[in-house]
This record gives structure tokens, C-alpha cells and sequence, in this order.
């Protein structure tokens, strides 16, 4: 193995900190690939896809768990992947043992759930065994399919107004490397951070940074961010910057 060179404190610093102008000119590049997907178009989810949870069947509209935005791994554990039925996929689960806390997720409205074609009581079974807390559910209809996960892992972002449903971000392949942190999933939503610092489009929910951050089992005492859906039909206010849910714009609730 050649090694670099080997230098003083003082040289190495000087490369550190040239190094440091092209990972922070990296990192403001990420912020604005992200701001980017704040304005990608949103497509509705019209089909109804159903899965089977721990407390039974379920909608997509029931894996939001109450919450705005939706995210959902789609991981390989079923009859015919390696590992099974003690295991899932390998890559899946070392994907699996990379997730945040879902709590930090959940303050900024998120729900971050896995779905696989493994019944539930193998998915509780391997879930015990290997620590993992996540909401995991078994699909049971053309979901995977429909969602470009058919045949490979991948991660899909959903926004609900209400009762309806919008695709709004889609990752796959080595992109999904990068998923596992609060950070990660956050900036791949439509809404993001959720932060002030962010581009977002005008009327987006912004709190200050650092601000909303808490310890994991304290979060519940923390409100969370109000937005379009959370207006009735006698609150919109044409001075209000915030988006106007759909079911507001055709009169109905």
C-alpha cells in the first residue's frame, strides 16, 4: 500500500483547510439539489394500495400515521432472497441497522416506515432479533411494483393534503446509501429541514435551527409545525402565505 505523504502539523493543516473550501462548496451544492426537490411537481396517488401491519390491514394513507409527509423503504425480505426466513436481504439489513431514531423524523411531521412481501410474523420475529424499531409493514398489493421497487431496493417520499396522496421524490441505487440519518431522509421530502435557513418555496413550515431538536423520548411535549391542512374552511385568510389545501380550493373539506 502507498501511503501520502507524510507531513508537518502545520502542512497538514494547510491541505485540510484547502480541501475544506471544496467540501463546504459540496455541501451548499447539496443544499441546493435539495431545494430543488422542495419544487419538484407532486403526482397523485389515485390506486389503493393495501399492506398488512402489526395491527392489521392497512391503506397508504394509514402508514402516514396521522403525520404529513411519508417515507417508505422498500426492503427485500420474503421466500426466494438470501437469508430467508431467518434473514433479511444483507444490504437491507445493514440499511436497517443505519436508521435514525424515528422520534427526530416524527417532530418534523415524518413518518419513515419499511415494507416488504414477508408476512408480519416473520417481519416481528427478524425485527426482535436484530433490534429494529422501525414501523415495518408487508405489502400486499402492486405497491412495489408501481413504485419502481419491484425487483430492487429503493426509497419513496409521499405528502398528504387531507385524505389525498402525492408521489413527490423517488432514490434508488447508490443513493440510498445515503439514507439512514435524520438529515438524509428529511432533505429528500417536499417539505425538507424544515429549517429557516432553507430555499423553500414561499409559505413552507420554517422553524429555527436547533430550535426544534430534542431528546428522543421528550418530543411529545414539542407542537408541531402548522400548515395548509390543519386550516378549516373558516380560517383561510387571503393575507396567509401559506398553500391552500386542495380540499379548500374546491369548496369541500
Amino acid at each position: 500500500m502507498k501511503t501520502p505523504p507524510i507531513v508537518s502539523r502545520q502542512e497538514w493543516d494547510a491541505a485540510w483547510r484547502q480541501l475544506l473550501v471544496r467540501e463546504k462548496a459540496h455541501t451548499r451544492a447539496g443544499d441546493a439539489l435539495a431545494a430543488e426537490r422542495r419544487r419538484m411537481p407532486w403526482v397523485a396517488v389515485e390506486k389503493a394500495y393495501e399492506f398488512d401491519g402489526p395491527m392489521g390491514s392497512a391503506g397508504l394513507l394509514d402508514l402516514f400515521e396521522g403525520r404529513r409527509q411519508l417515507i417508505v423503504y422498500r426492503a427485500f425480505f420474503e421466500p426466494g432472497v438470501h437469508g430467508w426466513p431467518d434473514h433479511a436481504c444483507i444490504g437491507c439489513s445493514m440499511f436497517a441497522d443505519q436508521v435514525t431514531h424515528v422520534a427526530h423524523l416524527n417532530a418534523r411531521d415524518t413518518t419513515l416506515v419499511f415494507a416488504s412481501r414477508a408476512p408480519q410474523p416473520d417481519i416481528q420475529r427478524v425485527k426482535e432479533r436484530m433490534g429494529w424499531t422501525m414501523p415495518w409493514y408487508t405489502i400486499t398489493s402492486d405497491f412495489d411494483v408501481d413504485f419502481g421497487v419491484g425487483e430492487w431496493h429503493g426509497t419513496n417520499a409521499f405528502i398528504r393534503d387531507g385524505d389525498r396522496v402525492f408521489r413527490t421524490y423517488f432514490v434508488n441505487n447508490r443513493g440510498d446509501e445515503a439514507m439512514g440519518g435524520t438529515w438524509a431522509y428529511l432533505d429528500i421530502t417536499a417539505l425538507g429541514r424544515q429549517e429557516a435557513w432553507e430555499d423553500s418555496p414561499e409559505g413552507y413550515p420554517q422553524t429555527p435551527p436547533y430550535g426544534w431538536w430534542n431528546w428522543h423520548d421528550e418530543y411529545a411535549d414539542v407542537p408541531r409545525p402548522q400548515w395548509w391542512a390543519d386550516r378549516g374552511a373558516d380560517e383561510v385568510d387571503p393575507n396567509d402565505p401559506r398553500p391552500v389545501s386542495a380540499s379548500l380550493q374546491d369548496g369541500s373539506r
